[in-house]
């Protein structure tokens, strides 16, 4: 139930903040794992690299449900990919040297950055400046700074490409659009990396493959393909400042869930 509800939460958010969803269910995973006896100190690991399995489902539906309004912009897609890709290859580099301590905390504090952009967004301005999107060495850096920082913490990356659009003066429509994209393309190679990491480990939750857990993966992928256009129509309709500070709070509840969770891993 626990899962399901997970899956449905993280594909409305999925089609609503172009997040992917890593967000809901990293959390919750941990928490599932926890209460169904699994001790491994390496549960953060299975929790983020399912995370980004299920990134691939919920974000594929959330950009078909975008797409089908003509709200992606594949062109930047297609010139962002290679670097994400780079960019999660580094994280994964970094997971494999990490222990899960340091990965509590390191998602601990990114959701609590995240929640402070969420329930202050007017800290972040342009001013009047027209800015457009970044490309060369400043569009690696980003993209590869992306790739990297959302699989460590098994996101989407979805928020800060919606902040890069939204300050180059593109519609919150599009840039969560295609933040969707983005999500699609740092889950699908950061769930193929953890599952090759998690390899050969011991006491990993039933149903493992690597640090990737197939039934949790199925359960929450099936519910977030459900309500993932629902996220999708929200984004276009309703109120986004409410919205985002109703996500806001969430994530600062999580964050602190979290930092406790480090201390008693």
């Amino acid at each position: 139930m626990t899962l399901c509800a997970a899956g449905a939460a993280a594909g409305i958010t999925a089609g609503l903040f172009g997040n992917g969803g890593g967000f809901v269910v990293v959390p919750a995973l941990v928490f599932v794992f926890t209460l169904l006896g699994d001790a491994s100190a390496d549960l953060i690991y299975v929790a983020i690299g399912t995370s980004l399995a299920t990134i691939v489902i919920s974000s594929a539906r959330a950009v078909q449900a975008h797409s089908a309004r003509g709200a992606v912009d594949f062109d930047m897609l297609k010139s962002w990919a290679g670097w994400l890709i780079i960019g999660v290859v580094v994280g994964l580099a970094i997971a494999s040297i990490s222990n899960a301590k340091q990965l509590y905390v390191l998602f601990a504090a990114g959701v609590f950055c995240y929640a402070i952009y969420f329930l202050f967004p007017t800290l972040i301005r342009t001013g009047n400046a027209t800015l457009s999107m970044p490309t060369g060495l400043p569009r690696a850096g980003l993209a590869s700074f992306l790739g990297g920082f959302s699989s460590l913490l098994g996101i989407g990356g979805g928020t800060i490409t919606v902040i890069t659009m939204v300050s180059c003066r593109r519609p919150i429509y599009q840039a969560v659009a295609t933040a969707s994209g983005v999500g699609f393309i740092i889950g699908l190679a950061g769930a193929i990396g953890f599952m090759f990491l998690g390899m050969g480990k011991p006491d990993l939750p039933v149903g493992s493959v690597g640090y990737v857990n197939i039934p949790a993966l199925i359960t929450v992928g099936a519910a977030s393909i459900i309500t993932a256009p629902i996220g999708a129509r929200w984004a276009h309709s309703l109120d986004e400042a409410v919205l985002k500070r109703l996500f806001g709070v969430y994530l600062l509840i999580v964050s602190f869930a979290m930092f406790w969770k480090s201390m008693h891993v």
